[in-house]
């Protein structure tokens, strides 16, 4: 057998993988790598508790927003209610008053109205009275004026109660 260069590479070969084992090199780099596992396994462990607590936040959330809009639903639906309530009540009101003050026009028309002729009568029996003292005055003597004045005017006086009456 000759020593050559091929053997005494795997004789170094075989020195250098001794020297690793001896100095226990296999398990360090095994420790090294066990512990970089364990590490990823506890990193993969509290990621998944964190989805799981957020999955449960996020849950909460999604609960608490379709309360939310339900109850803002309810809200909406009470206002609708309450503004069409609300449209019904002034509508009658309005309605309401302006009967009233309908009623209370024609009221006063009437009043203005009864006043107006009772106005009239009363001028045109002034100036039928006036027109008679005139008339009686020109073409009868006084004694008779005074006695014939003296009728007509209780006779007046009754006509004025009838039609006040």
């Amino acid at each position: 057998m000759t020593i050559d260069s091929t053997f005494w590479v795997a004789v170094s070969f075989f020195i250098f993988f001794g020297g690793l084992i001896y100095l226990k090199v296999p398990q360090k780099i095994n420790q090294i790598l066990q512990k970089l596992i364990s590490d990823i396994t506890n990193e993969i462990n509290e990621s998944e508790k964190l989805r799981t607590e957020a999955k449960v936040l996020l849950d909460n959330a999604q609960k608490k927003l379709d309360s939310a809009k339900s109850v803002s639903d309810e809200i909406l639906e009470q206002a609708k209610k309450d503004s069409d309530r609300l449209i019904i009540e002034l509508n009658d009101k309005f309605h309401k008053s302006s009967e009233i003050r309908k009623n209370s026009a024609e009221t006063k028309i009437a009043q203005m109205k009864d006043a107006a002729i009772r106005d009239i009568k009363n001028a045109s029996v002034k100036i039928a009275i006036n027109s008679a003292k005139k008339i009686i005055s020109t073409s009868v003597d006084k004694s008779k004026l005074d006695t014939l004045f003296q009728k007509n005017l209780d006779e007046t006086k009754e006509e004025l109660k009838k039609i006040n009456s």
